[in-house]
């Protein structure tokens, strides 16, 4: 087999503010794997957060590229060969191992979801989400997103309850909130308490990730239900939040791709746990090799590429919440009008 990487420049329409950072553009990375004539398309989006960039992700692809060998179809030995080499760097992983699915649907002809067995009428809508912002600039997001289904509101400012509480003034449908870490526990009660009369579906990781008893308290006072996201990256995680939340967000580039991702969702499965799919700051690449396990996910946050001021993709991901897993073999991307080969 043979990889090659080029750089996937990004930029989101709006600057994307959460409560741990703000950014607009963002350096991911594509990578092509070729054999025997076709191609398998991934994609790498770092994490500054898990301390990842893409000069690591280049790093990473270069130590492990000698692991593929010449067998796209020997997932497991590749992956043990890889994780010999080198552990961690979860988009990279994620990228190497999107790349490979996506040829293996094209060398056999079928979307990676129907190789899973998989059912696409069972593949919930997805929201969008909505970035701290000023209350003017929330107006002029707002405005674009109101035709969605659901939407995720970041929390982890002053004036969080006042601006939620314009939001739902506006918006009828369903609304999520995401904290990432921003409180401690008792915080953490404290708003939820007061936003809970705005009918909040759930929300995500209220407290830092390592205080998982934090998680646990929280949930055990709030109306609201609680779910892991930066806390739940692995299916190893899973077991240590059982009981201390309702569900968990699982994301391809925490995971470090398809395969472990599929064993995440299995284990939650396993501890009673719902389970939502989320995302980086992705084309419809990536998105839609998340996409794939879709129709196992309870909620879906695949919004990342509805963000960019221009996705280079079309994939399965499409307009107003609508996650539509395609018949095009492998991942079922194409480049989007205007972007070369």
């Amino acid at each position: 087999m043979r990889l090659r990487r080029e750089p996937l420049d990004l930029e989101t329409a709006f600057e994307f503010r959460i409560a741990v950072g703000a950014t607009r553009g963002h350096e991911n990375t594509l990578v092509r794997i070729e054999h025997e004539g076709l191609e398998g398309l991934g994609e790498a989006s770092p994490s500054h957060y898990y301390g990842e960039s893409r000069a690591l992700v280049e790093r990473a692809l270069e130590t492990w590229t000698p692991c593929l060998g010449d067998d796209p179809l020997a997932l497991d030995a590749i992956e043990r060969r890889m994780h010999h080499a080198l552990r961690g760097h979860g988009a990279a992983h994620a990228a190497i191992d999107m790349a490979l699915h996506d040829w293996i649907g094209k060398k056999l002809g079928l979307p990676v979801w129907k190789l899973l067995g998989l059912d696409r009428a069972t593949t919930p809508v997805s929201c969008v989400t909505l970035g701290l912002a000023e209350p003017a600039e929330m107006e002029r997001k707002l405005e674009t997103v109101l035709g969605f289904p659901a939407l995720k509101v970041k929390l982890g400012a002053p004036g969080d309850v006042e601006n939620l509480r314009r939001i739902r003034g506006r918006y009828a449908g369903r609304i999520r909130v995401d904290a990432n870490t921003a409180w401690d526990a008792a915080e953490a009660v404290r708003v939820l308490r007061r936003i809970e009369p705005l009918d909040i579906e759930l929300v995500e990781q209220p407290v830092p990730r390592e205080d998982l008893d934090g998680l646990k308290w929280v949930r055990e006072r709030s109306g609201i239900p609680v779910f892991a996201d930066e806390s739940a990256h692995h299916a190893a995680d899973i077991a240590n939040l059982a009981g201390r939340v309702d569900g968990v967000n699982l994301k391809i580039m925490k995971s470090g791709g398809l395969r472990e991702m599929l064993r995440t969702i299995h284990a939650a499965r396993a501890h009673g746990l719902r389970v939502m799919l989320g995302s980086m700051i992705e084309s419809s690449l990536a998105l839609s090799a998340a996409a794939q396990l879709a129709p196992l996910a309870d909620f879906l946050d695949l919004d990342g590429h509805w963000l960019l001021r221009h996705d280079p993709f079309d994939g399965a991901p499409r307009e107003q919440g609508v996650i539509a897993l395609s018949d095009r073999p492998g991942l079922g991307v194409t480049p989007a009008a205007g972007m070369g080969r």
